[in-house]
């Protein structure tokens, strides 16, 4: 865990510069796709998306869980085969970290990151630019 500073801009310029996002995008992809098959299954995205966001579930049922990873995967898998493409992850990676962004708003917050995690790669590459 590291401690950040960051604000939606920090988040919305990683996301514009396509190739460092892109990169990270596929990286994340491979990360997830465990079995090295080209897509992500339901289970392969339940078991590893943690690994990208924390996630918070000490208050929810099994069935609640359960049901959270279904309608994920139901949004995103957009031609319904049953898994998610490299296209249909960067949708998704891109849709949570717009959400990501408006949550954190304008105004600096201090945050504690995993070193791996998404918002950390927006850090990082904003204190590269800034360097």
């Amino acid at each position: 865990m590291s401690v950040a500073v960051l604000d939606c801009k920090t988040v919305t310029g990683f996301m514009e510069a396509k190739e460092a996002f892109g990169n990270c995008v596929d990286k994340y992809f491979k990360m997830l796709d465990s079995n090295g098959d080209g897509s992500i299954s339901p289970n392969e995205l339940e078991e590893g998306l943690g690994s990208i966001f924390t996630m918070e579930f000490k208050s929810k049922s099994k069935e609640d869980i359960n049901q959270f990873y279904r309608t994920f995967f139901e949004r995103f898998d957009e031609d319904r085969d049953g898994k998610i493409n490299c296209k249909e992850f960067a949708s998704l990676m891109k849709e949570i970290m717009l959400a990501m962004a408006r949550g954190i708003g304008g105004i600096p917050v201090i945050v504690a990151l995993d070193q791996d995690s998404l918002l950390m790669m927006a850090v990082k590459h904003e204190l590269a630019r800034k360097a």
